[in-house]
């Protein structure tokens, strides 16, 4: 699977739009994938000025194509006619085996498709990183809680003492 090469965070045209935090903490990342994702001219310039959030959106495959669903694009300020609607249905672009694959992930029991980062690639192009996830339980969620907050406190420890 397309995954962000570490390199490309040091190119200047490489930007994060919008990420969403909240998913790494409420679903287990099992995989991610890299898709386009079909914008329309205000949706782009208002994406370049920062504003989209991600973190109530989820994927969704109907009717053999890929759709991000429930993302939020501000308005352009700009755009007076041809203004686009804020909460649409983007259709996102994969191959037809990365479909496939994605497909059979959500036919498994709990699992979902979590846009995890919207970004600029290094070409300028908008790209959105879909991660297949199962949902975490209380309890999961607190062991991940738990281990953050102890290697944060051994980092300041071998800080302090190092």
């Amino acid at each position: 699977m397309s995954q962000v090469k570490s390199s490309s965070k040091s190119d200047p045209n490489y930007k994060v739009i919008a990420e969403n935090r909240r998913a790494r903490f409420d679903y287990a990342i099992e995989e991610d994938i890299e898709c386009g994702i079909i914008l329309e001219g205000s949706e782009v310039k208002s994406l370049r000025e920062g504003g989209a959030n991600i973190a109530e959106s989820y994927a969704a495959v109907e009717d053999g194509e890929l759709w991000l669903v429930n993302s939020y694009v501000a308005p352009y300020k700009q755009a007076k006619t041809f203004q686009h609607e804020e909460r649409r249905r983007r259709k996102l672009l994969v191959s037809r085996k990365e479909l496939a694959d994605l497909w059979n992930a959500t036919q498994r029991k709990g699992m979902t498709l979590v846009p995890l980062v919207m970004y600029f690639n290094h070409r300028g192009m908008a790209k959105i990183k879909i991660g297949v996830a199962k949902g975490k339980k209380l309890h999961d969620k607190r062991e991940t809680a738990a281990k953050r907050d102890w290697s944060r406190q051994k980092q300041r420890l071998l800080k302090d003492h190092g």
